[in-house]
């Protein structure tokens, strides 16, 4: 009876790892792979001499870039970007904070992007109440959905509250 039931589990035991497995495996050979492409566009652009024009198979995040320290306390820290779209969905701001080790966000979902649009300006806000200082503020760029953005003349800038 012993045998049978360590046989037995050896046989279920045996089984729930055929079970197991890779459900998928991501090759990062090509980098078209990852669905996102990422390039200047001096064609399509606000100022400068290009913008940045990010095409995706699919929802994605893009982070811009980061502005460590900066001067703010007791303001309104504003996030704009001009933005175009080729897309079936939308596309937002999102701005990251880092206060006293901790990480906030803000998403400007009243302010987006969607279909084909022509050039407009979207934004979101973050308060910095008093004694609120940032260590660091991403910038990043949401896109809810598949095709092309294009993004241009990215600014930080602050109001009192």
């Amino acid at each position: 009876m012993k045998k049978m039931l360590i046989v037995l589990l050896v046989l279920l035991l045996g089984s729930t790892s055929s079970i197991a497995g890779e459900l998928a495996k991501l090759g990062l050979d090509d980098a078209k792979a990852l669905g996102l492409k990422i390039e200047n566009d001096s064609s399509n652009k606000v100022e400068g001499k290009s913008s940045l024009k990010i095409s995706t198979l699919w929802p994605t995040t893009v982070c811009l870039g980061e502005v460590t320290g900066p001067e703010i306390e007791n303001a309104k820290l504003i996030y704009t970007a001009d933005v175009k779209s080729q897309l079936e969905g939308s596309a937002l701001l999102e701005l990251w904070a880092l206060v006293d080790g901790r990480q906030y966000f803000s998403r400007g979902l009243n302010s987006t992007v969607s279909g084909s649009s022509d050039w407009m300006t979207i934004q979101t806000l973050f308060m910095f109440q008093k004694g609120q200082k940032p260590e660091r503020v991403t910038l990043n760029l949401i896109i809810n959905g598949k095709g092309t953005v294009w993004i241009d003349n990215i600014v930080l800038s602050r109001e009192p509250l």
